[in-house]
């Protein structure tokens, strides 16, 4: 790379302060800087293509391997497979069936559970036919079924 010190900035300045003169210098300047920034810009935007190309080169390796290895579980869960077909095979064709020693086991109905059929009556219904739907304390049950007294 070059190697642009103070002292070569300063001989290149006055070397371009005779030869393009004072009054052209600032525009003159100003036209450099610019190219400059687009020279850089171009330099940077070629940087980061090359980066995106690398990257995607290691990304598509790595898409391979995972492909590699998603078809090696999946041959050896077939092999596996028919292994356990086969194996499932030869002992069905070997297996001797007996009949039970005792009687299957009957099948029992699981009944209902009065409380859940209860706990589903609506309460509308329960208010209707006088269905308690809350405990009354001994006091409270005394209360309630004491004659009133008319005076």
């Amino acid at each position: 790379m070059i190697d642009l010190g103070i002292s070569k900035l300063a001989l290149i300045g006055a070397v371009a302060l005779l030869v393009i003169g004072p009054e052209k210098l600032p525009r003159v300047a100003r036209t450099v800087g610019t190219l400059l920034g687009k020279a850089q810009r171009y330099v940077s935007d070629v940087k980061a293509e090359v980066n995106r190309a690398m990257d995607l080169d290691e990304l598509k390796k790595m898409r391979e391997t995972v492909e590699g290895a998603a078809r090696d579980v999946e041959n050896t869960i077939q092999t596996q497979a028919s292994d356990f077909k086969n194996t499932w095979e030869q002992d069905d064709a070997t297996a001797i069936h007996l009949p039970f020693e005792s009687a299957p086991p009957t099948y029992k109905h699981p009944g209902k559970n009065w409380r859940l059929k209860a706990g589903a009556t609506p309460t509308w219904y329960k208010a209707r036919n006088g269905v308690r739907t809350k405990a009354l304390s001994g006091a409270a049950r005394v209360a309630r079924f004491r004659p009133r007294r008319t005076s």
